[in-house]
């Protein structure tokens, strides 16, 4: 039998007509999908907002209205009282990256002598590498914000919470204990609501794994997680859910070092959330210790979200895979936002 007149069954085409890779890109995205949610904490606890077209999003910010007592007989609309407010107006603008790409290419013959699966392997490493650029991107802007000015009053009323103790390691490395980082959340707690920042349940701070369970390990201690006390978690879980009325997460992906200089990588953003003393998302972040934020602080605009492509090369001879987002990260509240420092 010749080989034109073999009929072949292709395992990726649905009810063997239509596209021969069909069913594989559906597989392929919904994995990509699935490790994008699981890796990345940082999108739940911002604004989102997504746009159909155009290279940036205005967020208005409004000031606030101002009261007084009424004298009967005056015009409230006359200039010359105090009655009307004069709110103030302005926007903020957030401008559209570029495309981030996380890519890779599988040769047709690997993938034949291969005994694994590749392709579920890779997808997985595709989305956890953008869910990790997006969640660096944004803790990076919610401490752009907290170095901010106040949009209106010009205070820097978000501000920086130092942690650290008296002493100094031999290094010359400054120190903190539990108490410090639990003294340091119910200060910043305090400071949200001086600034009228909402206590809704949004409050938030992230820490890294170390500063985390050094927080949990003290808290045990002193009965915080004792539910008969009215604590919250459980030493079973090793959680600790809330501080001060602070929801607490842990992340790897606090920055530690001084990026200040760096132009490539979040260098290389259309965004100067540092306003000069950086460079795109980077800054020096050689003191940073973690977070303690309200949403209202950062906003996220989305042009294109999440979305996969597959496609076959002939020419060579395999198969390339690729993840891809196009979005971009600004402050909006600086009052709502509070770097924890050493």
């Amino acid at each position: 039998m010749a080989n034109g007149d073999t009929t072949a069954t292709r395992l990726g085409q649905i009810d063997l007509s239509g596209d021969a890779l069909a069913i594989f890109l559906k597989k392929f995205a919904g994995e990509v999908l699935q490790t994008f949610e699981e890796s990345n904490i940082m999108m739940p606890l911002h604004m989102v907002k997504t746009i159909q077209n155009g290279k940036s999003a205005q967020f208005p910010v409004t000031g606030v209205a101002t009261a007084d007592y009424h004298t009967p007989g005056e015009n409230i609309a006359d200039a010359g009282n105090s009655y009307l407010s004069q709110i103030r107006n302005a926007e903020k603008i957030i401008n559209i990256d570029p495309v981030l790409i996380a890519s890779t290419f599988i040769a047709n013959i690997d993938e034949v002598m291969n005994h694994w699966d590749a392709r579920s392997v890779y997808a997985q490493e595709l989305g956890r590498t953008l869910a990790i650029r997006s969640d660096i991107a944004v803790i990076k802007t919610f401490i752009a914000a907290a170095r901010s000015s106040a949009n209106y009053t010009g205070a820097n009323v978000g501000d920086q919470i130092d942690v650290s103790a008296a002493s100094t390691t031999a290094d010359g490395t400054e120190t903190y204990t539990a108490a410090n980082l639990q003294d340091s959340l119910f200060l910043a707690a305090e400071k949200m609501d001086d600034n009228d920042i909402p206590n809704d349940g949004r409050r938030f701070a992230v820490l890294s794994p170390t500063d985390y369970y050094k927080l949990v390990n003290a808290s045990i201690a002193t009965s915080a997680l004792n539910r008969d006390v009215g604590g919250m978690g459980s030493i079973a879980s090793g959680t600790i859910p809330q501080v001060a009325g602070i929801n607490i997460f842990k992340s790897t992906h606090i920055p530690t070092t001084d990026l200040s200089g760096t132009s490539t990588g979040d260098g290389a953003s259309n965004n100067d959330v540092f306003g000069g003393s950086g460079v795109g998302y980077n800054g020096d972040f050689s003191d940073t210790v973690g977070i303690v934020a309200h949403p209202s602080a950062v906003g996220t605009v989305k042009l294109l979200d999440l979305a996969t492509e597959s496609e076959y090369k002939m020419e060579l001879q395999g198969t390339l895979l690729l993840a891809k987002y196009a979005m971009g990260h600004g402050g909006l509240r600086p009052e709502a936002a509070f770097e924890l420092v050493k």
